[in-house]
């Protein structure tokens, strides 16, 4: 199946390099790799992974890579990456801040 990664997820990416990349610029960049690889790899198995109960309404899924989550949306002819974030972020108000 078709992955496509929001914009939001997008600047996930792009901020964690930037984090990243204060202490290991090479890990960094090796590192974010591994992540969006492990975001576009669930379009080979979308429904494997667990609906987050809070927002199964939403179909939202979440897949874990290291310390970080990958969030996404099982649509007709595609999945959506909605965000990727740290695990000990508060995920939930960022990806629906009016919940």
């Amino acid at each position: 199946m078709n992955v496509v990664l929001s914009d939001a997820a997008k600047s996930d990416l792009r901020e964690i390099a930037l984090f990243i990349a204060r202490d290991n610029k090479i890990r960094a960049k090796s590192f974010v790799r591994e992540l969006r690889e492990k975001a576009l790899d669930v379009g080979k198995r979308p429904h494997v992974f667990p609906l987050v109960a809070r927002y199964a309404r939403h179909g939202i899924r979440r897949r874990g890579f290291g310390p970080y989550l990958i969030f996404y949306r099982v649509e007709d002819d595609a999945v959506t990456i909605v965000r990727i974030l740290h695990g000990a972020r508060d995920y939930e108000a960022l990806l629906f801040p009016d919940d």
